[in-house]
């Protein structure tokens, strides 16, 4: 007895008291880490626990993970080149932010000019991300950039990446003819891109010779063609007098309104407009049924630069482009063709294999600079 309490009684409250005290050290100092480390998810926490304790404290699955942070937001900053357009991306990047916590910061532009900028900078550059319109951005400045998550990349055909997994495809757009559906009908037009070269067509044709994709296109022509039948389709473009726009969307914008017949455009800038202003829109796409470099499919892609200083935010931002939610946007907002399993295009487009591509490894449209000089030489760029 002690002080009329049995001995036994006495100790094994104390011992117990004790443990009691223990374990309320424990859970605050369990609380602390988890708010000053949020990137520990509630997965790892379970698994470094001895399963014992896991069985004593009974806590549910869902109850544990619902008291740490999910673990796609991991915060931070991300700086990314875009050569895609801010009216057809910027909803998509705003998506990323709300689901990862990331403040991501964009410079827009010409994919061909992001790119200069790219080498221009060098080391200095800020950019952890290049986010461009077509193969051929990517490949231009392919030294700057590093290998990516062989995961990542496996998500994608392989027509859609990198073969030294340095870019990666996140959506594809296909080449075609815009046309005037008031003045032209299918029966009209040429098989391919050869005959809008006869002179039928002076004033009638509309094009963007400082586009990404165009350029990408003419890359593709100078690899099936070769560098002299593709400076004389070029030199017969321009003797037809094709009206010069800044971009695709004008140039189907003026193809609807009649200024013009035709334009050489990506696929899927018609049915933005078709959406907006509907079926009366005067306005159709005209795959190339003789295929050839017209009839290209290419990818807007990804890459992250070897300097980037923002490495996992790059690498989440990737990860992002290609997830079903981004994937399902490019297919229903965008039009475009997603690349991932399980996400169909829009039941407005034709399937891929439906299309007479051209056979041309995407990834060797990347000599951006002797396209351009072409250009130049053929009078298309001033």
């Amino acid at each position: 007895m002690t002080n009329g309490i049995p001995y036994f009684l006495s100790r094994r409250t104390i011992l117990m008291s004790l443990a009691l005290a223990t374990v309320l050290i424990l859970a605050i100092a369990c609380s602390s880490d988890d708010k000053s480390d949020s990137s520990v998810s509630s997965t790892s926490a379970a698994t470094a626990a001895p399963e014992s304790a896991a069985a004593a404290t009974a806590v549910p699955a869902s109850a544990a993970s619902s008291s740490a942070p999910a673990e796609s937001e991991i915060g931070g900053e991300l700086v990314i080149y875009s050569g895609r357009s801010e009216s057809l991306v910027d909803p998509l990047i705003k998506m990323f932010e709300e689901a990862t916590g990331i403040d991501a910061q964009v410079n827009y532009g010409k994919t061909g000019a992001l790119a200069a900028t790219l080498l221009e900078e060098g080391d200095r550059s800020p950019a952890d991300v290049f986010f461009a319109q077509d193969p051929g951005g990517l490949g231009s400045v392919i030294d700057m950039v590093g290998p990516l998550d062989a995961d990542l990349i496996a998500r994608v055909p392989d027509w859609a990446r990198s073969p030294d997994d340095l870019w990666v495809g996140v959506s594809g757009r296909a080449r075609t003819v815009v046309y005037n559906t008031d003045k032209l009908s299918p029966e009209d037009l040429p098989e391919t891109l050869d005959g809008f070269t006869d002179p039928s067509w002076k004033g009638r044709i509309g094009w963007a010779p400082t586009n990404g994709s165009f350029q990408a296109m003419v890359t593709g022509m100078r690899i099936v063609w070769g560098e002299d039948r593709t400076r004389e389709w070029l030199e017969g473009i321009v003797a037809n007098e094709a009206t010069v726009y800044a971009k695709n969307t004008p140039t189907v914008a003026a193809t609807g309104a009649g200024e013009v017949e035709v334009g050489f455009v990506n696929h899927y800038y018609l049915h933005r407009f078709l959406a907006e202003e509907g079926d009366g829109f005067a306005a159709r796409n005209y795959f190339l049924p003789g295929g050839g470099p017209g009839s290209a499919v290419l990818v807007a892609g990804a890459a992250i630069l070897k300097t980037a200083e923002n490495g996992p935010q790059a690498n989440r931002f990737l990860e992002y482009l290609l997830s079903e939610e981004a994937q399902t946007y490019f297919a229903e907002e965008t039009y475009e063709y997603p690349l991932i399993d399980g996400v169909a295009h829009s039941e407005l487009l034709p399937g891929l294999d439906t299309l007479n591509t051209p056979d041309i490894d995407i990834s060797d449209l990347g000599d951006l600079e002797a396209t351009q000089n072409l250009l130049q030489e053929a009078g298309a760029l001033q």
